[in-house]
């Protein structure tokens, strides 16, 4: 029977295996409403069939079935937001709500506190969303029964972030061709002409604030158990988790708040969280693995996944009351997020060191949702617990004083030693490779008394000019000697 149920919703849906569908990002089906309320598009005549009276397509009731089975209750704007804001408006999306309502695939049973009327899915219409977005029916949770009689105010609230978080890009939907022919009456007479066909190109769509992920990446609702004992299975419930491994968030979980509790119940959640994360289990190995593992891809950063805290003050909450909110929760929940701090001493009388050990702790990030419809996920709108500024998400995500920032300081000062050691070796060999400095040259001595040349110059050195071989007191001496008979005849004195 469940078999039937689900090939009936999957050929309501008529979506062809491989076809693009309502999961691409950004998709737009290629349809348009007219001026009688109903929809054209490829393969499917002007207005109504029997089957689906108000006109919709299959790309269009494959985008609500999408949205619906990902947000479980919301209004026709939020789906058109979400999965196709290229369209006009949402008539397309009331169109298809309302013929997927006639094969009992959607519901209504109330509307929003802004007057919108609020959707969501039976079971026949959660297996055909199912189909859609190619998961198990087991993951599809249950329909949100009962949520639409309130207002559904919270649903609302994670609707909202998800779409400001997706940020689907708005294509426009390509006119229609038109070849009808009219009448143009003239004075010869009427003559036929052809209305012009709209133009092939498309109008420029202005540049949008980039989002993470599509529809297909968000699960919404999500409980995981806690260890408990005996019936009472205690466990904490996920507002959103986002998978978008592309834009380097492999998981993301986003709890909203509207600021209706106090700030200890909300602070009380992430302790709850802890306690599911610190849970363990065995493969089929039997090596010992997290049980968040089980559900979600590693994060490849040191800690356990990440936790987005989005504040929605609405009008209640004024800036200053939002300020100390925040504060308030960041300060209960110090001890989740903080991790512990290792001291490292440091070598060679280096000052010490050390890293903070995140392995038992949670990566909390808040933000408002004014601040994401403003500037999108990926603008300075990250607040980190621990951090001291708002952060784009890649920044706020990183871990900017563990284990692996320690190693890279840590080589960056086994880089600054070894240049040090290399400037002081090549000091050293230059020093020892110096040439000696030239030393003056010794003069010959005086051949007479053995004493150097350059003595000071006496008294009697114009009569006993420098000669070479004797310092002065030498010639002068050998000057005052008598003249042997060789030197009067050839006249010559000792020490010339």
């Amino acid at each position: 029977m469940r078999r039937e149920q689900r090939v009936r919703a999957a050929q309501v849906v008529r979506l062809r295996p491989g076809a693009a569908g309502p999961l691409a990002h950004g998709g737009g089906s290629r349809c348009r409403v007219t001026g009688r309320g109903q929809e054209e598009g490829t393969g499917f005549g002007v207005g109504g069939s029997k089957a689906y009276p108000y006109g919709s397509t299959a790309a269009v009731r494959g985008h609500v079935l999408a949205a619906l089975g990902v947000l479980k209750v919301a209004t026709a704007d939020q789906i058109h937001r979400l999965t196709a804001p290229g369209h006009k408006d949402n008539k397309a999306f009331r169109n298809a709500l309302l013929d997927l309502a006639r094969h009992h695939l959607a519901v209504s049973e109330g509307s929003a506190r802004d007057g919108n009327k609020l959707w969501g899915l039976t079971p026949l219409g959660l297996d055909a969303a199912a189909e859609v977005l190619g998961r198990p029916v087991s993951e599809m949770g249950s329909p949100a029964r009962g949520a639409a009689r309130s207002g559904a105010p919270h649903a609302m609230a994670v609707n909202e972030t998800v779409i400001a978080v997706t940020r689907t890009a708005p294509e426009p939907t390509r006119p229609v061709r038109r070849t009808t022919t009219a009448t143009v009456r003239s004075a010869s007479g009427e003559e036929p002409a052809v209305i012009p066909a709209a133009r092939a190109e498309l109008p420029a769509v202005p540049a949008a604030v980039a989002g993470v992920g599509s529809v297909s990446s968000w699960s919404t609702e999500v409980a995981m158990a806690l260890p408990s004992a005996g019936r009472n299975r205690a466990s904490v419930q996920t507002d959103a988790v986002l998978h978008a491994p592309e834009a380097g968030v492999p998981v993301l979980l986003f709890e909203v708040d509207n600021c209706t509790e106090s700030a200890d119940v909300l602070a009380g959640k992430f302790d709850r969280y802890r306690r599911f994360f610190r849970q363990k289990s065995k493969d089929h190995q039997g090596r010992e693995l997290p049980v968040w593992r089980t559900l979600y891809p590693p994060t490849f950063r040191e800690g356990y996944p990440p936790i987005a805290v989005v504040f929605n003050p609405g009008i209640r909450t004024g800036e200053q009351a939002l300020k100390n909110r925040m504060n308030r929760v960041l300060d209960l929940t110090r001890e989740l997020w903080s991790g512990s701090w290792e001291r490292l001493g440091g070598p060679g009388g280096e000052p010490a060191d050390g890293y903070r050990n995140y392995r038992d702790a949670i990566p909390l990030l808040f933000t408002t949702l004014p601040y994401l419809q403003d500037e999108g996920p990926l603008g300075p709108v990250w607040w980190r617990c621990g951090h001291r500024e708002w952060q784009t998400l890649t920044d706020a995500l990183a871990n900017g004083d563990d284990i692996e920032a320690w190693h890279r300081r840590d080589e960056e000062r086994r880089r600054q030693r070894e240049a040090e050691r290399e400037e002081a070796e090549h000091h050293r060999t230059a020093w020892e490779n110096k040439p000696p400095d030239p030393q003056p040259a010794v003069p010959a001595p005086c051949e007479r008394c053995g004493q150097p040349l350059n003595e000071p110059p006496g008294a009697n050195d114009a009569f006993t000019p420098p000669d070479g071989r004797h310092c002065p007191s030498c010639r002068t001496d050998l000057r005052q000697q008598p003249m042997t008979l060789r030197q009067a005849l050839f006249g010559k004195r000792p020490g010339r």
